[in-house]
């Protein structure tokens, strides 16, 4: 990812020397395509803002403090996601609880 910097600097170079778009890339070993989408937005996106469209997230740590010793894919069928799903949810919601096999069902 290139910084706020360099991009502000690519483009006033391009308009000091009067380049075009081909010239520039060539000089900067960067995509034409990258800057064109600099152009339209010079500030680097850092995060997408994705949430749980489908998961409850209330319901979910609900669901961990009742029955801990279900697995991912139990808990999808359980909300009707799909298992990669409870995965990010769990990574979202700070979970590390790794479930211990070996032990004993009471």
């Amino acid at each position: 990812m290139y910084s706020l910097d360099f991009r502000k600097k690519v483009f006033e170079i391009k308009e000091e020397e009067n380049l075009s778009f081909e010239d520039t890339s060539k000089r900067f070993h960067v995509g034409i395509a990258t800057l064109f989408r600099w152009q339209q937005r010079m500030e680097p996106i850092i995060k997408r803002n994705v949430f749980s469209r489908k998961i409850d997230m209330k319901a979910l740590k609900k669901d961990v403090k009742e029955n801990p010793d279900l697995y991912q894919w139990e808990r999808a069928k359980k909300f009707k996601v799909a298992q990669s799903s409870i995965f990010y949810a769990f990574k979202r919601l700070g979970f590390t609880y790794k479930k211990n096999v070996f032990s004993s069902k009471s």
